[in-house]
């Protein structure tokens, strides 16, 4: 890094995970065996892509920085099944880079393992949760705060829209407490691993994207009542119908709702979205 003149940045998010323990870990969280694909977002130097390639993982690597992503093809350049490519993950708020989306899986289980940027792990969560065919497997570090969102449960201070949204398609859980000072530079927020596999009962993913977005469209006022939020989303006379027909008190907040209860008001009301 000293010899590519490297600064971490800020706008990217840069902090990289040095302790190698940690990093080993993280990849044995991830499940990971030979031969399965596995995306990993902002690889950095390497450090934690190589304890994924030794496990036999087809992995792919996608760093957005030009100094950065040289130093991970040579760290890497032992295993072959391995590669690195230079790009944005996302190409918009929701949608994947073509470069990226052209390479995942169209069938068959596969990995999600990163140390993800800060600056991009909630669209870029959300949008993988969207994707047609998903990871099985996700085992990603994030600030602390955002992994308690994506496991919260309803009534939680963290529960909101991106939890509903993740949790349509995966059940989620925490994982292991990562403290600032395994990384450089030192993050000022506390980091988490979280783990999370998909849903059996996936829905299709038309159904997935529609719930989705009800689930922001209804959580982004969570303080606000059902019945006010709702009457602005579809019409006072189909938010009263939902309402009735699921037994829901019309002065409860949808912030209180559980995904099955998300799910039900979705249902209940999608006629008239």
């Amino acid at each position: 890094m000293e010899r590519a003149g490297f600064h971490p940045s800020r706008r990217l998010g840069q902090n990289f995970l040095l302790d190698d323990n940690m990093a080993r870990a993280i990849a044995s969280d991830a499940g990971v065996t030979p031969g399965r694909f596995t995306l990993e977002v902002g690889p950095g130097c390497g450090f934690l892509s190589v304890h994924l390639a030794h496990a036999g993982a087809q992995l792919l690597c996608v760093e957005i920085d030009g100094r950065l992503a040289p130093i991970a093809r040579e760290f890497l350049a032992p295993y072959p099944r391995a590669e690195v490519i230079e790009a944005d993950v996302l190409e918009s708020k929701s949608r994947l880079a073509p470069a990226v989306l052209e390479r995942l899986p169209r069938d068959g289980a596969w990995t999600l393992c990163a140390n993800l940027p800060y600056s991009i792990s909630g669209p870029f969560l959300a949008t993988v949760a969207q994707l047609d065919h998903p990871p099985a497997r996700v085992a990603c570090l994030v600030q602390k705060e955002v992994a308690e969102r994506l496991a919260s449960e309803p009534g939680d201070a963290t529960w909101g829209p991106l939890s509903a949204a993740f949790q349509e398609a995966y059940e989620v859980k925490l994982g292991r407490f990562v403290p600032p000072q395994l990384f450089w530079p030192r993050p000022k927020v506390d980091s988490a691993v979280f783990l999370a596999d998909l849903r059996p009962d996936l829905a299709l993913p038309e159904e997935r994207a529609r719930r989705m977005q009800f689930y922001r469209d209804l959580m982004q006022r969570r303080r606000k009542s059902l019945r006010r939020v709702l009457s602005d989303l579809v019409g006072g006379a189909s938010a009263a119908r939902g309402l009735e027909a699921l037994d829901l008190d019309p002065l409860r907040r949808a912030e209180t709702l559980s995904l099955p209860e998300l799910r039900a008001l979705e249902r209940e009301v999608r006629v008239d979205v």
